[in-house]
């Protein structure tokens, strides 16, 4: 009998801080060369998958698939932070995780990025780069030494149901999307799932454990050239996205709306910065991911990790604003005109350090007590739980974003002062040419809050105050007022 088995810890506590047993522990397992050597495999899919998301979440016209790219992007930022980390600890410093580890996975990655329609995104995705990954990973677990190598072992279960959360999500979606499409469409879409899967396979699996096998499949996208499309896109949901013909701040400030009108108009805030995530993934592709400089011209991996996070939390908000629609039973995309003036106007007139400079100014703008504080005591005043609730986390994460561009924006500058003045110049810069869109047949540029507030007040059982309703007539839109007030909120 192995003298192991017959080992106790004292009055039979359980052994070994509930990591292991000791026959377990004291069994083979993965060397730090092998461990690192998966680790680094680990890394490249899911630094390619967090750069996937950004690439194409700006272009994709879907709402609910532009936020999940979101979501997504920075659950993976945060697997890539970990694994980076795990792999300095290995007594290996974090240089040439930027290589790729094997021709096949690249291929692949770069099939599932150029790919020509969500589905296939999805499905490249959701339906064989993840699962591999989860296989992948339990075989870590088991073949690992879960004592020596715990904190491997540690950081594969805190990934492991959030990467098993992101594929029920992009299958339930791809599922939703193949509802939509032709059955040839969906024959395509399954024999290229097959040729990824064999990419797969010529890799060695994930992990490259498995005996590598020739690939003798076709290449749709990968290898052809490639155009990053940093105009934002939205679905039939946002018909007039030029509109500018409602000013919520102007109404906000006002004391003479009621509170509880005012929340309207916060939801609609909120629901607006779907424009943010469309912004800062062009900053986040064109400062690391185009250049395929992982450092990004000398910005370390926890910019990257801390602009994905600040992007993640203006999705959060615009869904939040979404909810809060959702909740008053107001159907917002026949109310309400969502325009993507801001992040269009951004991403094609400056540079991503430019357009950095506009997005940490504005931030700044919603430290006073004029800014998030005050839509937060709307909230609190309006006596609405679900307003008071979202903007008690709209403030605290905006709190979070000023501090996030302090440590990476304003560190370029001799002082706050100058900081601010760059941002302030780079907006100006900024052309929103309403006028010529409305001119071109665009937009109506038409007034929708009195159909807004009439439905809300419709369901509330009260008729409309004649003032409130007649908010907005007049407003033209001018170039003073557009840098004044924010268009971002």
């Amino acid at each position: 009998m192995d003298p192991i088995l017959s080992y106790r810890a004292l009055h039979d506590l359980p052994p070994l801080a509930g990591l292991t047993t000791f026959a377990r522990a004291a069994g083979a397992g993965l060397g730090i060369e092998e461990c690192v050597d998966r680790l680094k495999r680990y890394h490249y899919l899911m630094y390619r998958s967090w750069s996937t998301c950004l690439a194409r979440l700006t272009a994709e016209p879907i709402y609910e698939l532009k936020m999940g790219l979101s979501h997504h992007a920075y659950l993976a930022s945060e697997h890539v932070t970990l694994l980076r980390d795990r792999v300095t600890e290995m007594r290996h410093p974090p240089l040439g995780l930027d290589k790729v580890p094997d021709p096949a996975l690249e291929i692949l990655c770069d099939e599932i990025l150029m790919s020509a329609a969500p589905l296939e995104l999805l499905v490249g995705l959701h339906e064989v780069v993840f699962p591999a990954m989860v296989d992948a990973w339990e075989r870590h677990l088991e073949e690992t030494n879960p004592l020596a190598d715990a904190p491997t072992v540690r950081i594969i279960r805190l990934m492991l149901p959030e990467l098993s959360e992101m594929i029920a999500w992009g299958r339930e979606a791809s599922d939703a999307l193949r509802a939509t499409v032709s059955g040839e469409s969906k024959a395509s879409v399954e024999v290229w799932r097959g040729n990824l899967k064999a990419l797969l396979a010529a890799a060695g699996g994930v992990d490259g454990t498995a005996p590598a096998r020739a690939y003798a499949g076709e290449l749709r996208y990968a290898g052809k050239p490639w155009h990053y499309n940093k105009s934002p896109l939205r679905d039939e949901r946002f018909p007039d996205p030029y509109n500018m013909g409602v000013h919520a701040e102007e109404f906000l400030y006002d004391p003479s709306f009621a509170d509880r009108d005012k929340v309207l108009m916060m939801y609609f805030k909120r629901l607006r910065e779907i424009d943010v995530p469309e912004m800062m993934a062009s900053i986040l592709y064109e400062m690391a991911i185009a250049t395929g400089d992982e450092e990004g011209g000398g910005r370390p991996w926890i910019f990257y990790r801390d602009l994905t996070r600040q992007l993640w939390d203006e999705a959060r908000h615009a869904m939040m604003g979404e909810v809060g629609f959702a909740k008053l039973g107001i159907d917002w995309p026949s109310r309400v005109m969502v325009n993507f003036t801001w992040s269009k106007g951004l991403n094609e007139q400056l540079t991503p350090k430019e357009r950095h400079a506009v997005l940490w100014f504005i931030e700044q703008g919603l430290m006073t007590k004029t800014g998030k504080r005050y839509e937060w005591e709307v909230g609190q005043a309006s006596g609405d739980a679900l307003a008071t609730l979202i903007q008690d986390f709209d403030w605290a994460d905006e709190v979070l974003h000023a501090r996030i561009g302090r440590d990476w924006y304003v560190k370029d500058f001799d002082s706050v002062k100058d900081a601010a003045a760059y941002g302030s110049a780079c907006w100006d810069k900024v052309v929103s040419g309403w006028e010529s869109w409305k001119a071109e047949g665009l937009t109506e540029h038409r007034n929708w809050w009195p159909e807004l507030y009439a439905e809300a007040c419709r369901l509330r059982g009260e008729e409309p105050d004649p003032a409130t309703l007649e908010y907005g007539h007049d407003y033209s839109g001018t170039r003073a007022d557009l840098k004044r007030i924010s268009a971002s909120g």
